[in-house]
């Protein structure tokens, strides 16, 4: 069968396809007489139903179905015939001049690009590195004391310092009216340790229990409560109770406690560092991924189709309001979600996704079996019992197809980063952190 395609743009193409009439009338027929033998119908016994009470009952909805399943097959018979990559779902229409006997129908889709990647050589990557310092260790442990920490009531006369659990009554007037959020009984926090804005903070130190103060306080212009952002706020604070932190020492009890094997203090830094160096490799592989990314997008050319950039934006929507119902809103099904807003990341993510598959395809990155067990593995370390989720990951098929891109990624970084002008860059280990 020879095969006419039309092109009307850069991807777009269109097919006509013709199905004899008579053909389509059998499958219909075909269906109902199928349809008739278990169909009721009030008057008729099960398998008794006229095929005149069927045809018009189930006519149409068996027409439709029919002549789906036909073009359907004749667009894929036609699109592997002209050996074409077709790119998203076809737009069918029907044809008026359609030959006799036969009906005819316009099929226009996209195909995929062809990617053209240039000379790495000439693009410039950076490449970070971070280590894993003695300082990092000391403030993890120092996290891991404040987790187990315990607090006992001060004296009366002492008053709230840096460390110290406090509880409070506060009540927060703007221009003299309350505000919605802005009070509380019975109220805890940690003094210095950012649950707070600095203003009220700062205001609670020094404060004896039974002492009641007022202070005034402006909101950031970028506060989460936009009701309030920007504006000053007076707060009536009074003091219920301190009390003071007790860190437990870092000796074997403190190790034993955390499950550590050895139960020395060595045991548990170097525990520590072995978790961080984990964690930093991560972190670093994902920033250096990052900039691969980049650079390829870069160094690539193509033209997008927008079927793929359609269903994309469609994907990250249904995504949206998925974690809308997550979050307990009402009528999340409902909620205006403009599909523009998804527009520029979808169209990345795709033309990411047809050049890292370009460079995958011609330079043969795919992932190998043993890589996957590396990387579960590796992974894996991170948890109390690493064995049982290997066999978690091993056990669907949809991690480990997750897996499968994550190790694609990772081969498609090192590969770009052998060719690439490297820049290599050391980024401290907060900075990393805090990224």
């Amino acid at each position: 069968m020879t095969v006419n395609v039309e092109t009307l743009d850069k991807l777009e193409r269109r097919i006509t396809l013709t199905l004899p009439a008579d053909e389509i009338g059998r499958e219909v027929e075909s269906r109902l007489k199928k349809l008739a033998r278990t169909v009721k119908a009030d008057g008729f016994r099960p398998g008794k139903v006229p095929m005149s009470v069927v045809a018009q009952r189930y006519g149409y909805s068996v027409q439709y179905e029919v002549m789906n399943d036909k073009v359907g097959q004749a667009f894929a018979s036609a699109a592997g015939e002209a050996k074409l990559r077709v790119a998203g779902a076809p737009r069918i229409t029907a044809k008026s001049d359609a030959p006799e006997g036969q009906l005819a129908f316009d099929a226009t889709f996209e195909v995929y690009p062809e990617v053209r990647i240039g000379d790495l050589a000439e693009f410039e990557v950076e490449r970070i590195a971070t280590d894993v310092t003695d300082e990092a260790i000391d403030r993890t442990v120092e996290i891991l004391r404040k987790q187990r920490r315990t607090f006992a009531q001060r004296p009366a006369a002492e008053g709230g310092a840096e460390g110290d659990r406090v509880t409070i009554d506060f009540e927060g007037k703007i221009d003299g009216e309350p505000f919605a959020g802005g009070k509380a009984d019975g109220f805890q926090f940690i003094v210095g340790e950012g649950q707070m804005l600095p203003q009220f903070d700062q205001g609670v130190r020094g404060m004896k229990v039974g002492e009641s103060k007022t202070f005034a306080l402006k909101f950031p212009d970028d506060y989460q409560g936009q009701d309030v952002a920007g504006k000053e706020a007076d707060f009536l604070v009074s003091m219920k109770k301190i009390e003071a932190q007790h860190l437990p020492e870092v000796d074997e009890a403190f190790v034993r406690s955390l499950g550590i094997e050895g139960g020395t203090v060595e045991a548990l830094r170097d525990d520590v560092r072995k978790n961080l160096a984990r964690e930093v490799k991560f972190r670093v592989l994902a920033r250096n991924k990052a900039a691969v990314m980049d650079t390829l997008l870069k160094a690539a050319e193509l033209d997008v189709p927008k079927a793929l950039v359609d269903s994309e934006v469609e994907r990250l929507t249904a995504a949206a309001r998925e974690d809308l119902k997550k979050r307990g809103v009402k009528d999340a099904e409902k909620a205006p979600i403009p599909a523009e807003i998804f527009q520029p990341q979808a169209e990345r993510r795709v033309r990411l996704g047809l050049v890292v598959a370009e460079l995958v395809r011609s330079n043969s990155l795919q992932a190998r079996p043993e890589q996957l067990q590396a990387h579960i593995e590796e992974v894996a370390q991170s948890y109390e019992k690493p064995a049982e989720v290997v066999r978690w990951y091993l056990g669907d098929r949809q991690r480990m197809a997750e897996v499968e891109a994550v190790v694609i990624e990772n081969n498609v970084t090192e590969h770009v980063l052998g060719r690439a002008k490297v820049v290599d860059k050391v980024v401290a280990f907060d900075e990393l952190m805090t990224a």
